[in-house]
């Protein structure tokens, strides 16, 4: 079956986005199209139509398909919960948590899940845009790799090599890769990319010469740094969105060192009428009209770090002056009395103290809630969609006042005086009238919105057309064996 592999010089050279583009760019010439990534780490992830999990950038990617995310499209997904240490999600569900030495001597196994995945998508689809994880010139990675070059090379699949030329050093990146792989492996590497480039690519001309000259490997074109880009991203939280104006709502975030699914915030990026603050460690928060707690990976030890942080006096200083509190899945457990983990399911196991603004006490179990959800938010009855991927039962008086309703059941509390509210499902903010209505609980006035949803697609559309008219798309026909 057709595989085309796009493997990058570093991490962030923008695989994910030149994946997303073709995936976009062969559906719209009526290709059957699949996105696969056999191994991925990351904390933003999303649920899939068989009930699993996988990376969000994946899940970008079949959007940009046009077909649902599955949990073969990233059959290995590494989700840290350490500087050593990470869970595993194996076709989509939990196998279990390891250490790095560990989970290198269970590459042979996770292997045949990959290929097992390719080989089930594969059948499915006419064609497979296959994403590499990091760089495949990590020489220390090589043996068993399942992310880069092994799993070409077990497929037998061209590979695209991408660079940031953003970053500075496009030229060395490329030629440093091919000379850290084999020979095999090179000659696997069919052509370059060169992304992200700022200003006239007639300048580039002479450079591009040279590299074809010197490696023999053509290039197959250069994409233009794309201005204002939102889109679903694996952790980088660097990203910018509309310029709000002096009156805007101010939110704030404190960015937990093991925050999960904060593409929960894209929508607040792009709002006209939002000011966003991600807070690192260090950073004094400004004033805020609304702090969202959001989700977490490991909720107790993102919860110790808030209390090292000064957050614990924060909130209670915001509140004190009127403000509003949201936690969302692990930030609305921190926001209770307790978070007990007797299992050790996301480090050692133990009972923590929450941060006590809502009358709630969270035990985590083992079994992860993974669904789509739809409902309406309390009382404003504004539509919402979203989803759940969380450990935990979470029970307490104030679950009598629930945030949402979805379907035959509520989720979520709100404090007795309306300033703190949680819950467990992602993405509230991506439908306009439900984001619209809980930022109007923090003082907004009027809302404009972003319908997020259609705005990802703007967004698809915008990379796959620069596609058809940046890259060697007759090459990339070849390559994939298609007319």
């Amino acid at each position: 079956m057709p595989t085309l592999m796009i493997q990058g010089t570093t991490s962030d050279a923008g695989k994910s986005t030149v994946v997303a583009a073709l995936c976009r760019w062969l559906r719209n010439q009526g290709v059957s199209v699949a996105p696969f990534k056999p191994q991925n780490m990351a904390l933003n992830s999303a649920v899939t139509s068989d009930g699993g999990e996988i990376g969000r950038s994946t899940a970008l990617q079949a959007l940009a398909c046009g077909v649902e995310p599955h949990s073969d499209m990233n059959p290995v997904l590494l989700k840290p919960q350490s500087d050593r240490g990470a869970q595993v999600i194996l076709r989509g569900q939990v196998y279990g948590n390891m250490d790095a030495v560990d989970y290198h001597g269970f590459k042979a196994s996770a292997r045949e899940a990959v290929m097992a995945a390719w080989e089930s998508l594969s059948a499915r689809y006419d064609v497979i845009i296959a994403e590499g994880a990091g760089s495949p010139a990590e020489i220390n990675l090589r043996a068993n790799d399942i992310a880069n070059m092994g799993f070409a090379e077990a497929a037998d699949c061209p590979v695209l090599l991408v660079g940031d030329i953003d970053r500075g050093g496009v030229f060395a990146q490329l030629v440093g890769t091919l000379e850290l792989v084999s020979a095999p492996e090179r000659d696997r590497i069919r052509a370059f990319v060169i992304n992200r480039f700022r200003g006239d690519p007639a300048l580039l001309d002479s450079g591009l010469d040279w590299l074809h000259r010197h490696t023999g490997t053509p290039v197959a074109g250069v994409l233009p740094f794309v201005q204002g880009l939102v889109l679903d991203a694996e952790d980088s939280i660097g990203r910018t969105g509309t310029a709000p104006g002096a009156d805007a709502l101010q939110v704030v975030v404190p960015a937990l060192p093991r925050m999960s699914n904060h593409n929960d915030f894209d929508p607040l990026r792009l709002h006209p009428q939002v000011a966003l603050h991600f807070i690192g460690p260090g950073q004094t928060p400004p004033p805020g009209d609304l702090i969202i707690l959001p989700g977490s990976k490991s909720t107790r030890a993102d919860l110790a770090w808030l209390r090292e942080q000064g957050w614990d006096e924060v909130l209670l200083r915001h509140l004190r002056y009127g403000g509003h509190v949201l936690g969302i899945c692990g930030g609305y457990q921190m926001l209770g009395h307790s978070v007990a983990d007797p299992d050790g399911l996301e480090g050692d196991a133990g009972t923590s103290a929450g941060l006590g603004l809502l009358d709630l006490h969270t035990r985590l179990i083992a079994g992860k809630q993974l669904r789509d959800v739809t409902g309406t938010l309390i009382p404003e009855d504004a539509p919402l969609r979203g989803y759940e991927i969380h450990n935990g039962i979470t029970t307490g008086a104030d679950l009598a006042r629930p945030l949402i309703r979805l379907g035959d059941r509520a989720d979520g509390a709100v404090s007795a005086d309306g300033q703190v509210a949680g819950c467990y499902v992602h993405g509230l903010f991506d439908a306009p009238t439900a984001a619209n209505a809980l930022l109007a609980r923090a003082g907004l006035a009027t809302g404009e919105g972003v319908d997020y949803q259609a705005h990802r697609e703007q967004e698809l559309d915008r990379l796959g057309d620069l596609v058809g008219s940046h890259l060697d798309t007759r090459l990339l026909t070849e390559l994939l064996h298609i007319r």
